[in-house]
């Protein structure tokens, strides 16, 4: 009796788990986003001011709420990193592509690196966010004109979710929001790509 108990306990308190990919371009603010994630969700965080850049990965695993965790990967944005990015593609449920709004000079190699993300076939139906970042500095762009780089690449998302939000990782403005947008395609998309559950 004890264990078939147990067992209907677990069943019915199991929590869905689900992957989300952190992709961009090294120094887009990516382990900033993650740190001040865990933050938002009073777990564990770096202090910001000694985050270093990523070599390899992070990886972190935060509850949102009673019957979700989120497991975030946080993955090296330098160009020799960038090949390992598609090993991680057929087991994630979200992408979340982070960019430098500051970084005017960089925006055509951004846009090349998401249309190839965006092109792999291991990716098809997942959602993805493109967070323009830094929206806190002087020098950012407008989220307008990082629009029209996705926009272009969007094209090739089909029906797949997708959305461009204004963040600012270091003070934690729209990093809810955020993550609350990709929290709803998570779950309209569990019928192609159900959750682990824990």
């Amino acid at each position: 009796m004890f264990h078939l108990v147990k067992g209907l306990y677990n069943t019915w308190n199991k929590k869905e788990q689900y992957s989300i990919l952190i992709l961009g371009l090294d120094n887009a603010g990516k382990t900033t986003f993650l740190e001040t994630l865990k933050k938002e969700y009073s777990l564990a965080f770096k202090a910001l001011e000694k985050i270093q850049p990523t070599v390899g990965q992070n990886v972190a695993t935060i509850p949102v709420d009673n019957k979700q965790i989120l497991k975030f990967w946080d993955v090296g944005g330098q160009e020799s990193l960038r090949s390992m990015w598609c090993e991680y593609y057929s087991l994630c449920h979200g992408i979340i592509f982070i960019v430098d709004s500051s970084d005017r000079e960089r925006l055509d190699e951004c846009s090349t690196t998401l249309q190839s993300v965006v092109m792999d076939e291991e990716i098809e139906g997942v959602p993805i966010l493109m967070l323009a970042n830094k929206q806190d500095r002087q020098d950012r762009m407008e989220v307008q004109d990082i629009k029209e780089v996705f926009n272009k690449i969007a094209e090739h998302i089909s029906a797949r979710d997708s959305r461009v939000l204004p963040i600012s990782a270091l003070t934690g403005e729209g990093v809810k929001d955020a993550i609350e947008w990709m929290i709803i395609r998570l779950e309209r998309n569990k019928k192609s790509r159900p959750p682990i559950y824990k």
